[in-house]
């Protein structure tokens, strides 16, 4: 018996192939969710497969007080696609926030003999986890609730407003395209003024790319989409392919700062995970020149349907309103598995594999419903 934390839709899917679904019925569903951003090159797909068998017949888990190939060798595509220097992997995108906090806090502790800066400046609107200390960054009144007392030190500042950062900052933190808060990219004047704001100040420049990175949003991370240079990012949901996996990846001056014993994770960097996500980094690399044209024309199909659309990459929305449960209704009769997100927003983030002609199953099914 399972506990009742998910008011989970009355389908039972058995099985994935290529970019589809199949639910105990034996009934077939184009998926347009990707378990959430997770299955960026859909399902059972042959490379990430053999690569999970290999590993699973060779080295299933090693502590991290040892080295281990797959581990080493994904840590160095990681910061060869960041621009960035020094990975530590978790298994979560919260896990992965929750090291960006204390990389933060750490950066700062070591600088000063004084009490040293620990706030952290966060977006209203934003998402960032469910631990304890991650929903205390998240931006959204709606879930501060029934766990207080929540960790301190965070506060929230408008997105896209003049930007005002309170007395003993040590870092912000945001996503470029707010997820849960409703598929909202962020101006690039205002990502850019964050950017400076912290260069100047010494305070870390901290991105979520949780949701929107290893292609998401047609750049191997959103914020190459306008020439932001972070001083580290948090990862999880699509390097797995399917398998849990996050981490962060930091500038090279920033190395040493999780001494140590100061963090740690017993699954984090585990073979069989590594060795999956090397294999959808492969296959990504391929995608990734095509992701923004289907993009672009999955807003269009959008907007002639709602009259609106938003996002970046295949990182979709539109606003439904009130009519949002009954559209994903009639989207899961019609055989497509769609997601919601904050503010009555209907969200698409299929794999990264689709194909146009999928892509006009899916034009000719949401034409279909009322």
């Amino acid at each position: 018996m399972l506990m009742n934390n998910y008011k989970r839709y009355n389908v039972t899917f058995v099985k994935g192939e290529g970019n589809y679904l199949f639910d105990d019925k034996g009934r077939k569903y184009l998926d347009m969710s990707a378990g959430i951003g997770v299955n960026s090159i859909g399902y059972a797909h042959p490379e990430w497969v053999k690569a999970v068998e290999g590993q699973a017949q060779t080295l299933a888990h090693a502590s991290n007080l040892f080295h281990t190939q797959p581990a080493q060798k994904l840590a160095d595509e990681i910061a060869e696609k960041t621009g960035l220097h020094s990975v530590f992997f978790a298994n979560s995108g919260a896990e992965a926030n929750e090291a960006l906090i204390k990389l933060a806090r750490k950066y700062s502790f070591d600088k000063t003999d004084s009490p040293a800066r620990h706030k952290i400046a966060t977006l209203s609107n934003s998402f960032h986890g469910r631990t304890v200390t991650t929903l205390s960054a998240t931006g959204q009144d709606r879930l501060h609730k029934y766990f207080d007392p929540f960790t301190e030190g965070f506060y929230h500042i408008e997105p896209n407003k003049k930007l005002e950062l309170q007395g003993e900052t040590c870092a912000v933190l945001i996503e470029v395209v707010q997820g849960e808060g409703g598929i909202k990219p962020l101006e690039p004047e205002f990502l850019r003024e964050i950017q400076k704001k912290c260069a100047d100040n010494d305070i870390l420049f901290l991105i979520d790319e949780i949701q929107t990175g290893f292609g998401r949003c047609g750049e191997w991370f959103a914020y190459q989409n306008y020439g932001l240079t972070p001083d580290a990012i948090s990862f999880a949901k699509g390097v797995g392919g399917g398998l849990p996996i996050g981490g962060i990846v930091a500038r090279e001056g920033l190395k040493d700062v999780l001494s140590y014993g100061t963090h740690g994770s017993t699954f984090g960097g585990n073979p069989i995970a590594c060795a999956g996500a090397l294999a959808t980094i492969e296959v990504i690399s391929r995608l990734l020149p095509g992701i923004k044209s289907k993009g672009e024309r999955l807003k269009l199909i959008l907007n002639k349907k709602f009259g609106n659309s938003r996002g970046l990459g295949l990182m979709l929305g539109a606003t439904i309103g009130d009519n949002l449960d009954d559209i994903i209704t009639q989207l899961l009769e019609s055989g497509i598995v769609p997601l919601t997100a904050g503010g009555g927003t209907l969200r698409l983030l299929p794999p990264l594999t689709i194909t146009e002609k999928e892509i006009d199953e899916f034009e000719k099914k949401l034409a279909e419903i009322g």
